[in-house]
């Protein structure tokens, strides 16, 4: 008996193992209890008192699974019947001693706002069995002379940190990922093995993830053949779906699983396009696997780490590689064994990462999601990257042996309100093969660009929608010693970053394989101010949240993006001969290039099928004024072209779709590119013609 005491004694207790414990009845119930040494109730836990106007609600991580050593929480101000969030706290490294069974944790608390006179806080909290109810906690708000400021008694609430609601929706046919046994594959040494659900993974990071029903079935009726989902149609569907959303931070979010993304290679998106940020997400399962049981334990393992991975972003957590982005920043971890980073990032790539990998977020984001300050974790809080971990200035490389150049190159000014785009190069430069990602596009976080403004602000552009990429890399060597992208960066998460006259300063970072960041040199473009009634007017219809999001998405049908998609026709129809008219029509002839899934009301899922003629009609437009020096950069005009093309085939004009591609070849040749881009334009013509 007393080694099983002991063991009892010893045991690291979980969350799980305390709550069943909780609701099971004492079977000690005897003369014999009092020879028993009963082990005792830990303490950490979340929470709640109320003292006067303000409510507290405390968390304290001392004991128990994976303890972070800390406390934390969140002050609410009552008002009447309103209850005001005030400020967050946290104290880092507190003094915890144990007298007689009475817990005190104590320390010096770091404020999320504002000036306060008692910034110490003493804790205490007298230890149980575990099989009576949980101790309050008492807390003290005081100075260093001791002096009180405030006290509350806070009874137990969860051993839970924070609990959120998750509601699920689905694509039907869609089987979503239910659970996966760490066993199925070889572990770690030491590693332990278990059944884990996004519900229990959270749970070992102290979240409650409250399911808010069944999956919810969108069903494809009326939506033709098209599988593949747009950020546009995504970002619509949210905003129609999500039952629990309110432009409010809230602790709920939600989650679609889809089939696939336009973009290939895509395995998830968090969703903070506009307004509140980080309040869904999606993950396509034509990528990912499709759930189904009898679906091989490498594929479900892989489902479980895109499904926490993507909702890790909705609680604010970074890739592991872009720490340093985060306000403020924090040292990147390229080598983290944790759900936010990539197991092709990892060193040694992707056996390695799940050779070592305990299926566990790593100490830094544990704390994060324990004790971040409220409004930078809840969904509709902070948004994304504030928080979760300003930036400085640019980096000054000393060194570089990457063997990589990262160049990039715009035209030298815009017009007001003009859609800034700018095109991203990666070269090798010795004649050692360097393995790289595919993918420089910023809204794949492997590249992000920051902006120096007129005014001296100093930002890094953030995409509406961040793409979490599968693996796919490319090795550049002399017959392929570069790689391009095209990136319209003049909206994002921080709106409009290019919103008034002067000179911008730009820079990019890429983010290597193998943890090196390759800078590019600095770039000055110009923004022009208006000269004319029409310039002004122009500007003034192009700077708006919708017509921000419109240019990001290239369109969409999204009822909430009606007064965005107004304002570019009044453009189109009344300043046709302006120079920026040629950026309403690509947004318009992209969009109708497409068919549109929307959802209504009753789940179902339709879809307006392409407006062949109008997309004619807009994209031709576009090309011939590209072509006559004034319209969209080289790699935009090219996919233009391949989109125009493969529209004219639809509609059965085969030789309108040749002129087009054979076209847009001799337009390249007369602008001098390098043999290797023409040869990829090649290729992209042959690909496009079949």
């Amino acid at each position: 008996m007393e080694k099983c005491c002991d063991n009892l004694l010893n045991h690291e207790w979980s969350l799980e193992e305390l709550a069943s414990m909780e609701s099971t009845e004492n079977s000690f119930a005897s003369d014999n209890v009092a020879a028993i040494n009963v082990p005792l109730r830990l303490v950490s836990g979340r929470y709640v008192g109320q003292s006067g106007q303000y409510r507290l609600e405390l968390r304290v991580d001392i004991d128990g699974k994976r303890p972070m050593k800390r406390i934390s929480g969140d002050l609410y101000k009552i008002s009447g019947l309103t209850v005001i969030y005030e400020k967050s706290f946290i104290v880092n490294s507190p003094t915890i001693t144990i007298v007689n069974n009475l817990v005190t944790i104590a320390g010096l608390a770091t404020f999320s706002s504002g000036i306060t006179l008692y910034p110490h806080i003493k804790v205490t909290i007298p230890r149980v069995s575990i099989f009576l109810p949980a101790s309050s906690a008492n807390v003290v708000f005081h100075n260093g002379a001791g002096v009180v400021g405030s006290s509350y008694v806070c009874a137990f609430q969860s051993n839970y940190f924070r609990t959120v609601q998750y509601e699920q929706d689905k694509v039907q046919g869609i089987t979503p990922f239910s659970s996966y046994n760490t066993g199925a594959l070889a572990l770690p040494p030491g590693a332990a093995v278990r059944t884990l659900t996004v519900k229990s993974a959270y749970a070992e990071a102290g979240i409650d993830v409250q399911y808010s029903g069944s999956w919810n079935t969108v069903s494809p009726a009326g939506a033709g053949t098209n599988s593949v989902w747009s950020n546009a149609e995504l970002h619509a569907a949210m905003q129609a779906q999500f039952s629990l959303w309110a432009d409010i931070p809230q602790w709920k979010v939600w989650l679609l699983a889809a089939t696939r993304h336009e973009m290939d290679g895509v395995r998830g998106i968090m969703f903070d396009q506009q307004s509140k940020q980080r309040q869904g997400c999606a993950v396509f399962h034509d990528l990912v696997g499709s759930g189904a049981p009898a679906t091989p334990p490498d594929v479900l393992r892989a489902m479980l780490r895109t499904y926490i991975h993507e909702l890790g972003h909705c609680f604010n957590l970074l890739h592991s590689w872009q720490k340093s982005l985060a306000t403020p920043p924090i040292p990147d971890r390229v080598n983290a064994l944790s759900w936010m980073n990539y197991p092709q990032n990892y060193p040694g790539g992707t056996p390695a990462y799940w050779n070592a990998f305990d299926f566990a977020f790593d100490k830094e984001e544990i704390i994060h999601l324990r004790h971040g300050f409220r409004n930078n974790v809840i969904m509709g809080g902070s948004n994304f990257t504030v928080g979760s971990a300003d930036i400085s200035d640019f980096d000054e490389v000393v060194e570089d042996l990457s063997g990589l150049e990262l160049r990039l190159e715009t035209q030298k000014s815009f017009l007001l309100g003009e859609p800034v785009v700018v095109d991203i190069r990666l070269r090798t430069t010795d004649e050692r093969p360097k393995t790289v990602h595919n993918h420089l596009h910023p809204n794949k976080a492997f590249v992000q660009i920051a902006i120096s403004k007129p005014n001296g602000q100093l930002m890094f552009y953030e995409p509406l929608v961040e793409h979490c990429m599968d693996e796919d890399n490319v090795t550049l060597d002399k017959q392929t010693p570069s790689i391009y992208s095209s990136a319209y960066i003049g909206y994002g998460k921080g709106g409009f970053y290019f919103d008034q006259g002067g000179f911008y300063k730009l820079r990019a970072v890429y983010h290597a394989l193998d943890g090196s960041k390759i800078w590019s040199d600095v770039i000055t473009v110009r923004v022009k101010n208006p000269l004319t009634s029409a310039d002004e007017e122009v500007a003034d219809l192009f700077f708006g949240d919708d017509q921000g999001t419109l240019f990001y998405l290239l369109g969409s049908d999204s009822d909430s993006l009606k007064g965005g998609n107004s304002a570019l026709d009044e453009v189109i129809n009344k300043y046709a001969k302006h120079p920026l008219t040629v950026y309403a029509k690509l947004v318009k002839g992209i969009n109708a290039s497409r068919a549109f899934k929307t959802i209504d009301k009753e789940r179902n899922l339709l879809a307006r099928e392409v407006n062949t003629d109008d997309c004619i009609k807009s994209l031709t437009s576009v090309i011939n004024t590209s072509y006559s020096g004034i319209g969209v950069d080289n790699i935009t005009l090219n996919m233009v072209s391949r989109r125009l093309a493969t529209v004219q085939r639809l509609k059965g004009d085969d030789a309108g779709a040749k002129t087009t591609l054979d076209g847009m070849k001799s337009f390249f040749k007369t602008k001098n590119l390098k043999a290797h881009v023409l040869e990829l334009v090649d290729k992209q013509i042959a690909k496009c013609s079949k």
